[in-house]
């Protein structure tokens, strides 16, 4: 399985396919990053990539793993990355579809 991308390679590489500065890139990316920082309690969606959304956790029972005690961990709120059904598609396509692409085909 191929390596991710580090964020050197990703500005580099839309620097060169939008004709713009590495510069320039890096700072779209962080000023992206910052606005999904600050909105993200209201939802921040990326169209075609996905969505960030706040999602409420139940309280619940745990267990230490190191001692086998029970815990009670307390309700809260965490973030959350919902990825959006059209990259879900692009990356792995459902079997499915792949069939009905192949009937179409026919």
């Amino acid at each position: 399985m191929a390596k991710a991308l580090t964020q050197a390679q990703i500005v580099t590489k839309l620097a060169e396919s939008q004709g713009l500065t590495k510069a320039q890139v890096k700072s779209f990316l962080e000023a992206v990053a910052g606005m999904a920082y600050k909105e993200a309690k209201n939802g921040f969606t990326i169209p075609g990539i996905g969505k960030l959304v706040i999602v409420a956790r139940k309280a619940r029972m745990g267990r230490n793993p190191a001692t086998g005690e029970s815990i009670k961990i307390p309700a809260k709120k965490v973030l959350k990355f919902r990825v959006a059904k059209a990259c879900k598609d692009a990356i792995a396509p459902k079997p499915a579809a792949k069939k009905k692409a192949a009937k179409k085909k026919k």
